[in-house]
């Protein structure tokens, strides 16, 4: 895709950029050292932003830039930096889908384990499903007040993955973990807020309120259901 199929500049360069201006380009001699900076300016930054995704016309760019020199811009400076943007978050979107996809198949048969393992765990007796897909066990009920999504809380707990891997324990730390309600994943920040102080729930997390489809370092894979038991030792003053 080239930046002149986005652009209507094409006329304004026939007329400003012919023969002689383009001759002139092509015979540019590096005499001094801001001749040889601008030069290497150019180079790096052609170099850097044109991939296979993205050309740039570089007599666009040049043209642009003499613009920019004579004060005479098409397009201001918000402007520009605005359709960059637009750009560059397209192209993301787009990168990301396709990542999505591509992870769907790689990923298919851990998918499928996870779904399994979710289906067969909603139907033991004690656990709650709501309705974001968070399914949670009381394994000890508190009487202390319930954290609100405004609050910090300090708690200990174990994380494990379906087949059993502990991947996160405070236990093991010989230490609580203090953080806000709406500082770590939506899964938790939901369940927390079920809990008064006291309590002690089982939860298992469906990967959409967990890491998603990006996991988390090593361990935690793209798409992964998360196991913790969790203790609200107190809400933090």
């Amino acid at each position: 895709m080239k930046i002149r199929g986005l652009i209507v500049l094409t006329g304004v360069i026939a007329l400003t950029l012919g023969s002689c201006g383009q001759s002139s380009l092509k015979s540019v001699n590096l005499k001094t050292r801001e001749d040889s900076l601008s030069y290497a300016f150019g180079i790096v930054n052609y170099n850097a932003l044109t991939t296979d995704s993205l050309m740039l016309d570089p007599m666009i760019v040049a043209k642009a830039m003499m613009d920019g020199k004579e004060k005479k811009p098409l397009m201001a400076d918000d402007v520009a930096r605005s359709y960059i943007m637009v750009f560059i978050k397209n192209r993301e979107a787009v990168k990301a889908s396709q990542k999505a996809v591509t992870d769907k198949v790689k990923y298919k048969d851990y998918i499928e384990q996870n779904e399994a393992f979710l289906a067969k765990n909603k139907e033991k007796a004690g656990v709650t499903t709501t309705g974001s897909g968070l399914q949670y066990e009381v394994i000890k009920m508190g009487t202390g007040p319930k954290p609100t999504a405004q609050n910090t809380v300090k708690v200990h707990y174990v994380g494990t993955l379906i087949d059993g891997t502990e991947f996160d324990s405070s236990i093991k730390r010989k230490e609580p973990a203090t953080f806000p309600v709406s500082g770590v994943i939506p899964g938790w920040t939901e369940a927390l807020q079920l809990m008064p102080v006291g309590s002690k729930f089982k939860l298992c997390i469906p990967s959409s309120i967990a890491y998603g489809p990006t996991g988390a370092g090593e361990v935690i894979k793209p798409y992964s259901t998360l196991i913790f038991e969790v203790e609200l030792l107190e809400i933090v003053k």
